[in-house]
């Protein structure tokens, strides 16, 4: 079900506009010099699909030292996002309203601490296996983002997709250091979760409904070689 429109979104946008980097190519292997030329953060964490930034804006709130890149391309959920963020005035949260296929063009090697994946689209469809964010080609693009023994963390409600990256993230420069399929009832401890587990709202309204909630940490390996990644001439739709 597609989102409704929301209303005066420019307007809206407006209000919230220092909040969204429009340059984020200009920020490539400068985040932290621009955003903290203190010193005051010392990490950077990236989110990509924050959805309306629950999880995001609560993660900066916990993590005061850190700045964090959210990323969401549909604008009406972005929006949310920026909002919550003002209001909550979560000063350490920067929004990218991109594509994640580009995230070389915004991150520089070694630039990212944290890749987190939470209730990303489960793409389901054979033909669109490579739009999975834990995909191979996806995955290679983190490897070299992410600096030395750096972490993903993904979370997913979505079996399947849980499934496919259970194979894909070992497969491609990680380690898988946690994995469980029901989180809410086997919480780790702090090594796995060092601030508690913050909630999204999909896992919310999920858990709520009984679904068990699926999450992996992968701790990133040094030196490892890419197997080459075959190309496909095989339609690619949005269907």
């Amino acid at each position: 079900m597609r989102m409704r429109k929301k209303k005066n979104t420019a307007g809206r946008m407006e209000k919230c506009a220092e909040r969204l980097c429009k340059n984020p190519a200009e920020m490539r292997g400068k985040w932290l010099e621009n955003y903290s030329p203190d010193g005051k953060y010392k990490k950077l964490h990236v989110e990509i699909g924050c959805g309306k930034g629950g999880f995001v804006v609560e993660m900066a709130k916990r993590c005061p030292d850190t700045l964090f890149v959210a990323i969401e391309r549909v604008v009406d959920v972005i929006l949310m996002a920026l909002e919550k963020a003002k209001e909550e005035e979560t000063e350490n949260v920067v929004f990218l309203s991109v594509n994640a296929f580009n995230l070389l063009d915004y991150f520089a090697p070694g630039e990212i601490d944290t890749v987190y994946l939470n209730f990303s689209d489960p793409w389901p469809k054979y033909r669109h296996a490579r739009r999975r964010l834990s995909a191979p080609g996806f995955l290679k693009m983190y490897h070299e983002l992410l600096s030395g023994n750096a972490l993903i963390r993904q979370k997913t409600d979505n079996d399947d997709l849980f499934a496919f990256s259970l194979e894909s993230v070992p497969e491609n420069g990680f380690e898988l250091i946690y994995v469980t399929h029901d989180l809410h009832n086997e919480l780790p401890g702090e090594d796995i979760l060092p601030v508690g587990n913050v909630i999204t709202e999909y896992e919310r309204n999920f858990s709520e409904k009984g679904k068990n909630i699926n999450m992996l940490v992968a701790k990133k390996i040094e030196g490892f070689v890419f197997p080459e990644i075959e190309e496909t001439d095989e339609e690619d739709d949005e269907e």
